[in-house]
């Protein structure tokens, strides 16, 4: 594919937690005149590779099209900081369900809106967290690590939450910080804020 050429229009597609087909999505891009459609086939995953290949595509004056806006991501923040992204180079987004153009002025207006809903967003969770753990002082309660742990046991604690995280099962998370009862790691994993599988692997 010739990165050279201006005005190309690449498509972007990506399954969803409740709709794993990507059929609907591909019909909608394949009259959009693509001349590559991006397929990400894994849900619920922070890094989307297929995503990161087709933005290092994009040039100016090039056209990212998605079915709807909630595909390139899930958070309204991460898509404004996609979208300015774009938009700051030059490359227009269309988004087809949405009826969402950047490059007309009730689009801009709209990722304008978007924009400030993610800034309000990050705003009332900061401002949640702060009342949060001021409650929580007022209770007595202390934050961090409890004081007491040696520096091997804090190593210990953080590779459990650390293998934990990537879906190691628990026997064997115990025998790479080598320790021998579950309940260990568990009280590990707590002083993380780790939430526990709902099955949890053996």
């Amino acid at each position: 594919m010739n990165k050279e050429m201006k005005g190309q229009i690449f498509g972007y597609a990506r399954v969803s937690t409740r709709d794993q087909n990507l059929d609907m999505q591909l019909d909608v891009l394949q009259r959009q005149n693509c001349v590559k459609i991006f397929c990400e086939k894994i849900s619920g995953v922070k890094k989307r590779p297929e995503l990161e290949h087709c933005l290092s595509l994009l040039n100016e004056g090039d056209v990212l099209v998605v079915y709807k806006l909630d595909r390139l991501a899930r958070s309204l923040s991460e898509i404004v900081r996609i979208c300015s992204e774009l938009e700051s180079k030059n490359i227009r987004i269309r988004s087809v369900k949405d009826n969402i153009d950047t490059t007309d002025y009730m689009g801009k207006f709209t990722m304008h809106i978007f924009a400030a809903l993610a800034e309000f967003e990050r705003n009332v969770i900061m401002e949640r967290t702060r009342e949060g753990r001021e409650a929580a002082r007022k209770r007595g309660k202390k934050f961090g690590r409890p004081q007491g742990l040696n520096p091997e046991t804090q190593q210990k604690v953080k590779k459990a939450a650390i293998l934990y995280q990537k879906g190691f099962a628990v026997k064997q998370i115990c025998q790479q910080i080598e320790i021998k009862s579950k309940s260990t790691l568990y009280k590990y994993l707590q002083l993380e804020n780790i939430p526990l599988r709902s099955f949890s692997k053996n």
